[in-house]
Protein backbone atom coordinates (compact mmCIF):
# COMPACT_ATOMS: atom_id res chain seq x y z
CA UNK A 1 0.00 0.00 0.00
CA UNK A 2 1.28 3.51 -1.15
CA UNK A 3 2.19 5.64 2.53
CA UNK A 4 1.98 9.52 1.49
CA UNK A 5 4.94 11.14 2.76
CA UNK A 6 4.45 14.59 1.85
CA UNK A 7 2.64 17.62 2.87
CA UNK A 8 2.29 18.98 -0.61
CA UNK A 9 0.51 16.73 -1.56
CA UNK A 10 -2.08 17.70 -3.25
CA UNK A 11 -5.37 15.44 -1.40
CA UNK A 12 -3.76 16.77 1.34
CA UNK A 13 -3.34 20.11 1.09
CA UNK A 14 -7.88 19.56 0.90
CA UNK A 15 -7.90 17.82 3.59
CA UNK A 16 -6.18 20.62 4.93
CA UNK A 17 -8.41 23.49 4.11
CA UNK A 18 -11.00 21.82 6.21
CA UNK A 19 -9.43 23.09 9.79
CA UNK A 20 -11.28 26.60 8.50
CA UNK A 21 -15.11 26.34 8.56
CA UNK A 22 -15.43 27.92 5.34
CA UNK A 23 -14.10 25.14 3.61
CA UNK A 24 -15.86 22.87 5.39
CA UNK A 25 -19.20 24.12 4.53
CA UNK A 26 -18.15 24.57 0.55
CA UNK A 27 -16.73 20.28 1.14
CA UNK A 28 -19.60 19.35 3.87
CA UNK A 29 -16.75 17.54 5.20
CA UNK A 30 -14.95 17.92 8.84
CA UNK A 31 -11.83 15.75 10.84
CA UNK A 32 -12.14 14.44 13.67
CA UNK A 33 -8.56 13.01 15.93
CA UNK A 34 -8.31 10.17 17.75
CA UNK A 35 -9.77 6.65 17.91
CA UNK A 36 -12.47 7.15 20.35
CA UNK A 37 -13.77 9.79 17.97
CA UNK A 38 -13.12 7.53 15.10
CA UNK A 39 -15.25 4.35 16.97
CA UNK A 40 -18.03 6.35 17.52
CA UNK A 41 -18.08 8.85 14.25
CA UNK A 42 -17.98 4.88 12.42
CA UNK A 43 -21.21 3.75 14.90
CA UNK A 44 -22.95 6.52 13.82
CA UNK A 45 -22.60 6.29 10.18
CA UNK A 46 -20.35 9.61 9.22
CA UNK A 47 -17.03 8.12 8.85
CA UNK A 48 -15.74 8.14 4.82
CA UNK A 49 -12.02 7.52 5.53
CA UNK A 50 -9.40 7.27 8.35
CA UNK A 51 -5.65 8.19 7.87
CA UNK A 52 -3.34 6.74 9.92
CA UNK A 53 0.69 5.59 10.16
CA UNK A 54 -0.28 2.04 10.35
CA UNK A 55 -3.31 -0.22 8.68
CA UNK A 56 -6.08 0.45 10.38
CA UNK A 57 -9.64 -1.44 8.99
CA UNK A 58 -13.07 -0.34 10.50
CA UNK A 59 -14.80 -0.30 7.01
CA UNK A 60 -14.11 2.54 5.27
CA UNK A 61 -11.51 3.76 3.15
CA UNK A 62 -7.69 3.44 4.77
CA UNK A 63 -4.62 6.02 4.01
CA UNK A 64 -1.17 5.49 5.35
CA UNK A 65 0.50 8.77 6.27
CA UNK A 66 4.06 9.32 7.26
CA UNK A 67 3.98 11.30 11.14
CA UNK A 68 4.68 14.39 9.39
CA UNK A 69 1.86 14.41 6.91
CA UNK A 70 -0.58 13.17 10.18
CA UNK A 71 0.33 15.81 12.15
CA UNK A 72 -0.21 18.46 9.47
CA UNK A 73 -3.94 16.91 9.49
CA UNK A 74 -4.21 17.87 13.24
CA UNK A 75 -4.86 20.32 15.26
CA UNK A 76 -3.50 19.25 18.49
CA UNK A 77 0.13 19.77 19.72
CA UNK A 78 0.94 15.52 19.74
CA UNK A 79 1.93 13.48 17.64
CA UNK A 80 -1.58 12.52 15.53
CA UNK A 81 -1.86 8.54 15.21
CA UNK A 82 -5.42 8.60 13.36
CA UNK A 83 -7.20 11.20 11.54
CA UNK A 84 -10.97 10.62 10.38
CA UNK A 85 -12.04 12.82 7.26
CA UNK A 86 -16.39 12.62 8.22
CA UNK A 87 -19.73 13.60 6.21
CA UNK A 88 -21.94 16.19 7.34
CA UNK A 89 -24.92 14.43 7.33
CA UNK A 90 -28.71 15.68 7.87
CA UNK A 91 -29.15 14.32 11.97
CA UNK A 92 -32.19 11.75 12.11
CA UNK A 93 -35.20 13.00 13.49
CA UNK A 94 -37.08 11.28 16.30
CA UNK A 95 -39.20 12.69 19.11
CA UNK A 96 -37.71 14.21 22.00
CA UNK A 97 -39.19 15.39 25.59
CA UNK A 98 -36.11 17.30 26.61
CA UNK A 99 -34.43 19.68 24.56
CA UNK A 100 -31.47 21.92 24.59
CA UNK A 101 -31.12 25.56 23.15
CA UNK A 102 -28.21 27.38 22.70
CA UNK A 103 -28.40 31.13 21.91
CA UNK A 104 -24.75 32.72 20.78
CA UNK A 105 -22.66 30.39 22.92
CA UNK A 106 -18.96 31.20 21.50
CA UNK A 107 -16.53 28.79 23.35
CA UNK A 108 -15.97 26.29 21.26
CA UNK A 109 -15.32 23.80 24.53
CA UNK A 110 -18.24 25.73 26.14
CA UNK A 111 -20.52 24.27 23.10
CA UNK A 112 -18.77 20.69 23.06
CA UNK A 113 -19.39 20.64 26.98
CA UNK A 114 -22.38 21.26 26.35
CA UNK A 115 -23.19 18.40 23.74
CA UNK A 116 -21.78 15.99 25.85
CA UNK A 117 -23.78 16.90 29.10
CA UNK A 118 -27.07 16.97 26.92
CA UNK A 119 -26.25 13.61 25.70
CA UNK A 120 -25.37 11.86 28.83
CA UNK A 121 -28.78 13.48 30.58
CA UNK A 122 -31.06 12.51 28.00
CA UNK A 123 -31.48 16.27 26.04
CA UNK A 124 -31.96 14.40 22.93
CA UNK A 125 -32.29 17.83 20.36
CA UNK A 126 -30.05 20.56 20.40
CA UNK A 127 -30.75 23.13 18.64
CA UNK A 128 -28.53 26.37 18.15
CA UNK A 129 -28.93 29.91 17.26
CA UNK A 130 -27.56 31.25 13.82
CA UNK A 131 -24.45 32.92 15.54
CA UNK A 132 -23.36 30.33 17.79
CA UNK A 133 -19.59 28.82 17.05
CA UNK A 134 -19.35 26.20 14.25
CA UNK A 135 -20.72 22.77 15.35
CA UNK A 136 -17.66 21.19 13.57
CA UNK A 137 -14.71 23.21 14.84
CA UNK A 138 -12.61 20.78 16.28
CA UNK A 139 -12.30 21.72 19.74
CA UNK A 140 -16.17 21.55 19.84
CA UNK A 141 -15.83 17.89 18.67
CA UNK A 142 -13.41 17.24 20.79
CA UNK A 143 -14.68 18.16 23.99
CA UNK A 144 -18.13 16.67 23.47
CA UNK A 145 -16.36 13.35 23.07
CA UNK A 146 -18.70 12.24 20.11
CA UNK A 147 -21.38 13.74 21.44
CA UNK A 148 -22.77 15.26 18.68
CA UNK A 149 -22.86 12.18 16.54
CA UNK A 150 -25.98 11.11 17.91
CA UNK A 151 -27.67 13.72 18.73
CA UNK A 152 -30.52 16.04 16.48
CA UNK A 153 -28.56 18.89 15.98
CA UNK A 154 -30.41 21.91 14.24
CA UNK A 155 -29.63 25.65 13.50
CA UNK A 156 -32.72 27.61 13.82
CA UNK A 157 -33.78 31.21 14.88
CA UNK A 158 -34.54 30.93 18.43
CA UNK A 159 -37.32 33.42 18.95
CA UNK A 160 -39.52 31.44 16.28
CA UNK A 161 -38.19 27.73 17.82
CA UNK A 162 -39.71 28.70 20.91
CA UNK A 163 -42.85 29.33 19.60
CA UNK A 164 -43.36 26.50 18.35
CA UNK A 165 -42.25 24.43 21.22
CA UNK A 166 -45.07 26.10 22.78
CA UNK A 167 -47.98 25.26 20.38
CA UNK A 168 -46.10 21.79 20.66
CA UNK A 169 -46.82 21.89 24.49
CA UNK A 170 -43.04 22.37 25.60
CA UNK A 171 -42.62 24.44 28.97
CA UNK A 172 -39.54 26.33 27.90
CA UNK A 173 -37.48 27.18 30.69
CA UNK A 174 -34.62 30.04 30.78
CA UNK A 175 -31.20 30.54 33.08
CA UNK A 176 -30.79 33.67 33.66
CA UNK A 177 -30.47 36.10 36.90
CA UNK A 178 -34.09 37.56 36.33
CA UNK A 179 -36.02 39.78 38.93
CA UNK A 180 -38.55 36.53 38.61
CA UNK A 181 -36.35 33.94 38.51
CA UNK A 182 -36.85 30.89 40.66
CA UNK A 183 -33.84 28.63 42.13
CA UNK A 184 -33.33 25.56 40.27
CA UNK A 185 -34.38 23.67 43.42
CA UNK A 186 -37.42 25.10 43.36
CA UNK A 187 -38.16 24.11 39.44
CA UNK A 188 -40.51 20.80 38.85
CA UNK A 189 -39.58 20.16 34.91
CA UNK A 190 -42.12 18.93 32.75
CA UNK A 191 -42.36 15.72 30.90
CA UNK A 192 -42.10 18.33 27.99
CA UNK A 193 -39.16 20.27 28.65
CA UNK A 194 -37.00 23.32 27.06
CA UNK A 195 -33.85 24.57 28.92
CA UNK A 196 -32.77 27.72 27.20
CA UNK A 197 -28.91 28.68 27.58
CA UNK A 198 -27.47 32.02 26.70
CA UNK A 199 -24.05 33.99 25.77
CA UNK A 200 -20.91 33.48 27.91
CA UNK A 201 -20.78 37.51 28.42
CA UNK A 202 -24.24 38.48 27.51
CA UNK A 203 -26.41 35.81 28.59
CA UNK A 204 -29.97 35.30 27.78
CA UNK A 205 -31.42 38.89 25.80
CA UNK A 206 -34.60 40.18 27.37
CA UNK A 207 -36.69 39.78 24.29
CA UNK A 208 -36.50 35.68 25.07
CA UNK A 209 -36.85 35.58 28.73
CA UNK A 210 -40.01 37.08 28.21
CA UNK A 211 -41.03 34.09 25.75
CA UNK A 212 -40.45 31.26 28.28
CA UNK A 213 -42.51 29.77 30.91
CA UNK A 214 -39.99 30.17 33.82
CA UNK A 215 -36.17 31.74 34.27
CA UNK A 216 -33.78 29.40 36.41
CA UNK A 217 -31.15 30.38 38.89
CA UNK A 218 -29.03 28.03 40.72
CA UNK A 219 -28.30 28.15 44.56
CA UNK A 220 -24.69 29.24 45.12
CA UNK A 221 -22.22 29.81 48.56
CA UNK A 222 -20.70 32.65 46.58
CA UNK A 223 -20.54 34.01 43.45
CA UNK A 224 -23.36 35.14 41.13
CA UNK A 225 -23.35 33.11 37.98
CA UNK A 226 -21.26 30.29 36.65
CA UNK A 227 -19.51 28.88 33.28
CA UNK A 228 -22.69 28.69 30.61
CA UNK A 229 -21.34 24.66 30.20
CA UNK A 230 -21.46 24.08 33.94
CA UNK A 231 -24.71 25.85 34.71
CA UNK A 232 -26.59 24.27 31.69
CA UNK A 233 -24.76 20.80 32.92
CA UNK A 234 -26.31 21.14 36.52
CA UNK A 235 -29.73 22.08 34.88
CA UNK A 236 -30.10 19.13 32.68
CA UNK A 237 -28.77 16.80 35.60
CA UNK A 238 -31.95 17.97 37.82
CA UNK A 239 -33.90 17.30 34.87
CA UNK A 240 -32.64 14.56 34.20
CA UNK A 241 -33.00 13.27 37.51
CA UNK A 242 -36.77 14.24 38.29
CA UNK A 243 -37.87 12.60 34.75
CA UNK A 244 -35.90 9.33 36.21
CA UNK A 245 -38.05 9.51 39.77
CA UNK A 246 -41.40 10.12 38.07
CA UNK A 247 -40.80 7.24 36.09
Amino acid sequence: MEIIQSTANKTIKNLVKLHQKKYRDIENKYLIEGEHLIQEAKEAGVLKAVYSLSSYDVGVKNVLCSQEVLNKLSQQNSNAKLIGVCKKDETPTFPCDHILILNDIQDPGNLGTLLRSSYSFGFQKVILSENCVDLYNSKVIQSSQGALFHLQIQKRNIEQWIQEAKEENYTVYATALHDHSKYLNEICFQKKTALILGNEGCGLPLSLIEQCHECIKIEMAAFESLNVSIAGSICMYKAFIQQDQTE
